[in-house]
């Protein structure tokens, strides 16, 4: 089925007012924020310009965009700049991509505890690679990777989980060579994911004892240490799934699938197939059944309840680096790999991405703002601004 042209915006405008009305209360500010942010995107709530041809005097009223990052429309100009500005830090290695995962008996905890969870899952996640990577037994070598956190399965329900990308490589203890892991294979998943669920579990004990988690509803129990105590004992019964995916075929397809998953959020625009009678229907896959593709119909508040599950905290940081791409010392560090790699040094002038907005967007079109789009001859020029709205009409302030 093709694109509706149904969005996320369509659905909290119609029922968002309804769903705070009932769950408001149960609502955080974050996520409040949120849907007014996507609701009133690209409208005459933020104000916008008015271009006007030169030639032709053809007229195109453009509305600005919120720029919240848990809006899926203005993602697509955010994730370009990213990319433009990060192409440079490649190197020409195979890189691969593994994946931390939490089961559910955490996954719950994280849900009321966002910021301090997913703080732990980060810094676990980070410090299983860099210290299996540094044992000589594995590859011997400080490596440097990329993590971004995603919340969401296909279903939109509640999945923590790091996405790694990591270059098959690092350096030397003493940084003098260039370390090479063998061809197709990282690191053991079996021995990072034990040490991934010991770091985690050591991790959620000293937060717990620090008083820095907040356990209510059905997790209230646990607010007693010895049922807590149960739930790190079960836990460590537990395999967790930790896994790495074959190398990628070079920096290109790195880019490709930076691009598909740095910016994400927990469902496009494009996956919406209908908005009827209440109801929100969307397209998933069933990675259970063989990645089959599948329609779920849900009712509209529970599409909203689920879609606001994924709310990061003010603030908090989903893309991160770590090791050799660090942002303390990366340029540094990614100078060295590539002399060390014999790659020619990367030139200033393509290290960066571009500011404007206008010229960027013609660089990955090949479109131009500035032309008509009616004579295809003058040049759209702003001749007028248009200021926000005050109040925004028929949308909920609150």
């Amino acid at each position: 089925m093709g694109r509706t042209g149904l969005e996320v915006a369509d659905i909290f405008r119609i029922h968002g007012p309804a769903y705070r009305e009932v769950h408001g209360h149960a609502m955080s500010s974050a996520q409040r924020r949120v849907m007014r942010a996507i609701e009133i995107c690209r409208t005459a709530v933020l104000g916008g310009h008015v271009d006007k041809c030169d030639r032709c005097g053809h007229r195109r009223i453009s509305y600005n965009s919120c720029a919240n990052r848990h809006c899926n429309k203005c993602q697509s100009l955010a994730r370009a700049k990213w990319l433009a500005k990060h192409n440079t830090q490649l190197l020409p290695v195979s890189y691969f991509h593994v994946v931390f995962t939490v089961p559910d008996q955490i996954a719950a905890v994280a849900l009321q505890n966002k910021k301090v969870v997913y703080g732990i899952l980060f810094r676990a996640a980070a410090a299983a690679l860099r210290r299996i990577a540094a044992d000589p037994k594995h590859l011997g070598a400080k490596i440097g990777f990329l993590a971004v956190l995603h919340t969401w399965g296909q279903n939109l329900q509640h999945h923590p989980h790091i996405h790694c990308v990591v270059p098959g490589g690092g350096l030397s203890p003493d940084g003098r060579r260039w370390v090479a892991c063998r061809k197709g294979f990282f690191l053991p998943v079996r021995v990072l994911s034990r040490l991934f669920r010991s770091l985690f579990l050591h991790g959620l004990k000293e937060a717990y004892a620090a008083g820095k988690l907040r356990l209510h509803g059905s997790l209230q129990p646990l607010a007693d240490p010895e049922n807590f105590k149960t739930r790190i004992k079960d836990c460590r019964k537990i395999e967790w799934i930790v896994y790495s995916k074959p190398p990628f075929g070079g920096p290109e397809q790195v880019l490709d699938y930076l691009g598909r998953y740095t910016h994400r959020v927990a469902i496009s625009n494009d996956r919406l197939v209908r908005l009827e009678d209440g109801e929100v229907t969307f397209r998933w896959k069933d990675y259970r059944q063989g990645n089959q593709q599948k329609l779920m119909t849900l009712k509209t508040a529970e599409f909203i309840r689920r879609f606001l599950l994924h709310v990061l905290p003010r603030g908090f940081v989903r893309i991160r680096h770590f090791g050799f791409l660090a942002n303390c010392h990366r340029e540094t560090k990614l100078a060295l790999c590539r002399e060390l790699l014999g790659v020619p040094p990367v030139d200033p002038q393509h290290s960066s991405a571009p500011e404007d907005c206008t010229t960027l967007y013609e660089t990955l079109t090949g479109e131009s703002l500035t032309l008509c789009p009616a004579c295809h001859r003058g040049q759209m020029v702003t001749v007028e601004i248009l200021p926000p709205q005050k109040q925004p009409l028929g949308i909920d302030s609150s």
